[in-house]
């Protein structure tokens, strides 16, 4: 009889088969496949594989692979194919020599499967035997397939982008590192697969691992990536503003397992694309300007100003954020009926619970635009976060009591410029219409409808738990109307900045007065201007200015608010945050219904820093790179520190430079070393006491 049959190796075929999966980059021994497309393998016997030898190859995944449950798959290429979906066949054997080919499902459960090859009796397991397998955009019947090279390569292959923050009027680009091939963010999102308790079959399922993505990226209930913090005070770890990118945040969690320190939203979801793009999943960055954060899901959010315009932060419990930021995962809904394909928001920033866990989504973007707020997952809360009405009330002392007076209701402020970075182009792309109709065309009149049938209705005005407190006598409310009324005399605001906010210098701000009709007419004006984080948090007022202003007509008037620097460089050395300008006006005219707020938020400039270095390099051949700065402020820099990143090309570095008086240059120099060819980006970003925000990135390319 024949000598038993043994396996004595197993190729891989690396090399050929991550280039035809489009898994070439990831930094990893192992071979990493996508599901559905097939893969090749060499395998090697002690002597020539004969019609009667019995061969099967065993993938395995989970604690212990079993063939009932699914997680255990005997594929034999002399068989018929089994139920699994998977196939099997021999290209061609020769000699000792046989090649296979194999087709994973293109419903398969993500994750690690663990090969073992079987020829009668003997088991042979070879060395790096673990093979990855991930959802495939390139695969027609993957959910997650996307029928446009520019986008895959945009939305899955980029390891680099940026993310749109600042206000809605004042919008401006962080570059960010996703880095979903660098070492160890393949096995930290594995990690977390296998953290999530997702059921195997759960796996397969594009839905449930976004949103349990979306949960796992926060630490709040399962010990998860990154731990959020909004106080300002980020002394027990990174400041928020200081990460480049995810990588390292994803390899400290790995090496840790235990929770970063700190993040908030551009960060969260950093995190959460270069996690979806890592495991395949499409994924883009989106920036919502005038976000509501609406505790009450009822579309709308109460701001309560003094009577100069300045913002009350006790009162308010939900807020505007002037930016947020979240994420879109592309996908088919086969859990949802037809047409809900495409675009889901998920976030992975801890603000409300879903089903008793902080995650969110995926929600279809076509759900939000259309109003249809009742399908899963979190659908109100988006549809709020970008379609809720802003309505301003002054809160007066009257008799030692505080007296409500509702200004005005906004119903365009909210979900302005949503933003990602555009396909193939470093350039902003606004994608409103996506989330939302124009404004005031009928297709939003019936979306807002439809909305509003299924969320609460906000009844009188003031909340609820005021109510409590309060007799309805101190109400100066009408029932709040959806339009804004025509006025009289036709009042309108607009603020401006009359010179380059720059820190250290006094802010030259001017508030504009105009009416439109026929007659005189005397104005009370209140302005004021204060500092705030991203989140509306009020930090510091600054001043305010109370006019009683006289127009003829139509007419208008320039009112300056002016602010003197030191009274605010303290505010902004204290707080570890990026502080924006905050300006707030009230107009009432006199003997009429005449009210109007308008609100506006403006970002300091900074000087820039400079990149030199060459265009081009060569492949493990070292270049410098030098990073240049010149203090152009009329103030000092304390305690300023230069980090860069470049992926492909070093490591996060830091640079302490000290304090950094006016008109010092400081200059760092790196030396690099390429590891990837292809264009690479490199990222430095200086951060201060005072200045928390500047970065620069530079593109270089390398060659072999």
């Amino acid at each position: 009889p024949e000598s038993d049959l043994k396996v004595t190796g197993v190729d891989f075929l690396k090399s050929q088969n991550s280039r035809l999966h489009h898994t070439d980059a990831y930094n990893t021994k192992n071979l990493v496949v996508r599901r559905g497309q097939a893969f090749q393998m060499q395998l090697s016997f002690s002597r020539e594989l004969k019609a009667a030898d019995k061969l099967a190859l065993r993938f395995g995944i989970g604690e212990k692979p079993m063939k009932p449950r699914g997680s255990l798959l005997s594929l034999n290429p002399r068989r018929e194919p089994d139920f699994s979906g998977w196939q099997i066949s021999i290209i061609k054997s020769s000699g000792k020599e046989c090649l296979l080919s194999v087709t994973s499902s293109p419903s398969a459960p993500v994750g690690i499967y663990t090969l073992n090859v079987k020829t009668g009796s003997n088991i042979y397991k070879p060395e790096n035997g673990a093979v990855y397998l991930l959802f495939n955009p390139w695969c027609k019947d993957d959910v997650v397939f996307l029928d446009d090279e520019a986008q895959r390569k945009e939305y899955v292959l980029n390891d680099t982008g940026y993310i749109y923050v600042g206000s809605a009027y004042s919008i401006y680009n962080r570059p960010w590192n996703f880095g979903q091939f660098e070492e160890f963010v393949l096995d930290a999102c594995m990690y977390l697969l296998d953290k999530s308790n997702l059921r195997l079959s759960s796996r397969r399922d594009a839905v449930l691992v976004s949103r349990v993505m979306s949960a796992l990226v926060n630490a709040n209930d399962d010990n998860g990536v990154l731990l959020g913090n909004w106080s300002g005070n980020y002394d027990r770890g990174t400041s928020p503003l200081d990460w480049m990118g995810s990588v390292s945040i994803l390899q400290q969690y790995y090496k840790t397992k235990k929770p970063v320190c700190y993040g908030q939203c551009w960060v969260f979801a950093g995190v959460l694309t270069t996690v979806m793009r890592c495991l395949g999943i499409p994924s883009r960055c989106v920036s919502n300007f005038n976000s509501a954060h609406d505790t009450d899901e009822n579309l709308r959010v109460d701001i309560y100003l003094n009577e100069y315009g300045e913002k009350l932060n006790r009162m308010s419990l939900d807020s505007v954020w002037n930016f947020h930021v979240w994420n879109d995962v592309w996908m088919k809904r086969t859990d949802l009926p037809s047409g809900f394909d495409g675009w889901q928001a998920i976030d992975s920033t801890p603000q409300e619970q879903s089903q008793g866990m902080f995650q969110c989504g995926p929600c279809p973007l076509k759900a939000v635009r259309d109003g249809d707020v009742y399908l899963p997952y979190d659908s109100k809360f988006v549809y709020a976060e970008v379609n809720a009405d802003k309505v301003y009330w002054v809160v007066k002392k009257v008799n030692g009591k505080d007296k409500y007076i509702k200004i005005n209701t906004e119903t365009q402020g909210i979900g302005v410029n949503i933003s990602t970075k555009a396909v193939g182009r470093d350039t902003r792309e606004d994608i409103t219409a996506e989330y939302k109709f124009p404004e005031g065309s009928e297709e939003e009149r019936k979306s807002m409808q439809k909305a509003s049938s299924f969320i609460r209705p906000s009844g009188m005005g003031i909340r609820a738990r005021f109510a409590a407190t309060m007799s309805v006598g101190d109400m100066d409310s009408k029932p709040a109307v959806l339009h804004e009324t025509v006025s009289k005399s036709g009042l309108q605001l607009e603020i401006t900045n009359t010179e380059v906010l720059y820190p250290g210098n006094p802010l030259e701000l001017a508030i504009t007065v105009k009416t439109s009709t026929p007659g005189s007419w005397t104005i009370n004006l209140a302005g004021s201007c204060q500092l705030q984080s991203y989140t509306g948090k009020v930090e510091a007022s600054l001043g305010y200015i109370k006019e009683t202003v006289k127009l003829e007509g139509k007419s208008e008037t320039k009112v300056p608010l002016k602010i003197a620097a030191d009274s605010y460089m303290k505010t902004l050395a204290s707080v570890e945050d990026e502080v924006l300008i905050h300006i707030t006006a009230i107009a009432e005219v006199q003997g009429t219904d005449d009210k109007l707020t308008k609100e506006t938020t403006m970002r300091f400039e900074y000087p820039p820093i400079t990149v030199q270095m060459p265009e081009t390099a060569k492949l493990n051949r070292d270049f410098a790179c030098s990073f240049i700065f010149k203090n152009k402020l009329n103030v000092p820099l304390d305690n300023c520190k230069l980090l860069v990143e470049g992926l492909g090309i070093f490591k996060m570095a830091t640079f302490d430079q000290g304090d950094v008086k006016p008109g010092r240059i400081i200059k760092s120099e790196v030396i690099c070393t390429p590891t990837r060819v292809g264009e690479k980006k490199i990222v430095a970003k200086l951060t201060s006491a005072q200045v928390k925000a500047i970065s620069v990135e530079k593109a270089i390319t390398v060659m072999e």
